[in-house]
């Protein structure tokens, strides 16, 4: 089956139109192969995150809208004249009025009653002032409604509107993640990336390299506010780690706060004996795709990848070795600015609890638009 079939049998499964022993037959299919299981819960968080950005555009459109239709000058007459319009005019449209427009008008209410605009004034010559004194009133929504759009952007990236994790190359904003969370099974580029830091603190960010055989891409934070990272705490190991090592991961499966998971290296090879993995008995979920795998020393030795849905607590991650010939792959001209691995580890000795404190502000949610 071509990915295009497999993508329109998944939609006629999910939109209930297949017949009975079809949808009998598909369930089969996503039971005996993790990677059509994987393709659908995909398409269901695609969808999702579509839904998401349709209604943040929806109420983004909506406060322009209540923004443009604003007179000032009409507002401030007749409130001057019937002050009592006011809460006339909320009793009869307080469902209308989002929250956001309630804080804009607050703020233009509050320069004029600063500056004495209520006040009668029956000189022409204070006239003219309290007509500036209205332009600024205007200014101050204008600005207030700015504001508030940004708010309402950075609340879209909120907890839920994520795709994966992901975690710093270097502390000048490079961040290693999947390729599968960046660009799915399409070849088109998405249309924005956010990384989102352990604090909420949201950053714009763009796909510099993309490896899709060894499932790697490599992300630049592009936003102003971002600032340089303290040095990473943590090296990358090249060689292979031993069977059995004792290895943990800190990812992104549940809302907007790391969540640290354990286990041991099970296998020195990954699904169906790929050389370019390792199989890992830890119970890692959605969300943990492109977090880092990391041994008792605080050697980061893997990139999370996917699980095994037939075995229980079965999962995969890719070599970190494969991790060093993709950034010798990365144009030149694509980087604007150093990147280098780090071989410095502050993290050997301390307790598990430390190295976590010291990683976790390392470590993004990956959200793709």
């Amino acid at each position: 089956m071509s990915n295009y079939q497999l993508t329109e049998a998944i939609e006629r499964y999910l939109s209930g139109e297949m017949s009975g022993d079809e949808r009998a037959h598909f369930e089969q299919m996503r039971k005996d192969n993790a990677d059509i299981d994987n393709k659908i819960a995909e398409h269901l968080h695609f969808t999702g995150l579509l839904k998401q950005y349709r209604e943040r555009i929806e109420l983004e459109n909506k406060l322009n809208a209540i923004h443009n239709e604003m007179d000032i000058h009409s507002l401030v007459e007749e409130m001057t004249i019937h002050p009592s319009w006011v809460v006339q005019m909320w009793r009869n449209h307080h469902s209308k009025i989002s929250v956001a427009a309630s804080v804009a008008i607050f703020a233009v209410l509050t320069v004029m009653l600063s500056t004495g605009f209520f006040k009668k004034q029956p000189d022409v010559q204070l006239l003219s002032r309290e007509m500036e004194k209205i332009k600024r009133s205007n200014a101050a929504l204008t600005h207030a409604t700015s504001a508030l759009a940004t708010e309402i952007h950075k609340k879209s990236l909120g907890p839920g509107n994520y795709s994966g994790s992901g975690f710093a190359l270097s502390s000048n904003g490079y961040i290693v993640t999947n390729n599968h969370i960046i660009n799915g099974n399409s070849s088109k580029s998405p249309d924005s990336i956010y990384v989102q830091d352990a604090l909420g603190n949201a950053y714009k960010a763009k796909l510099v390299y993309s490896e899709p055989k060894y499932d790697i891409a490599i992300l630049k934070i592009t936003d102003d506010s971002f600032e340089e990272l303290p040095a990473l705490p943590y090296n990358f190991k090249k060689g292979k780690s031993d069977l059995g090592e004792d290895v943990f991961t800190l990812g992104y499966s549940e809302g907007d706060a790391p969540v640290m998971d354990k286990g041991y290296l099970s296998s020195e090879n990954g699904r169906k004996g790929d050389s370019t993995g390792y199989r890992i008995s830890i119970p890692v979920n959605p969300g943990n795709s492109g977090s880092p795998l990391i041994n008792s020393k605080g050697n980061v030795v893997g990139i999370i990848s996917g699980r095994q849905t037939q075995v229980e607590g079965a999962s995969y991650a890719i070599k970190t070795g494969y991790l060093y010939k993709a950034i010798q792959n990365v144009p030149l001209d694509s980087l604007s600015g150093k990147l280098s691995l780090s071989n410095k580890n502050t993290l050997a000795g301390l307790s598990r609890v430390q190295q976590i404190k010291k990683m976790k502000n390392y470590v993004f949610m990956v959200k793709v638009y």
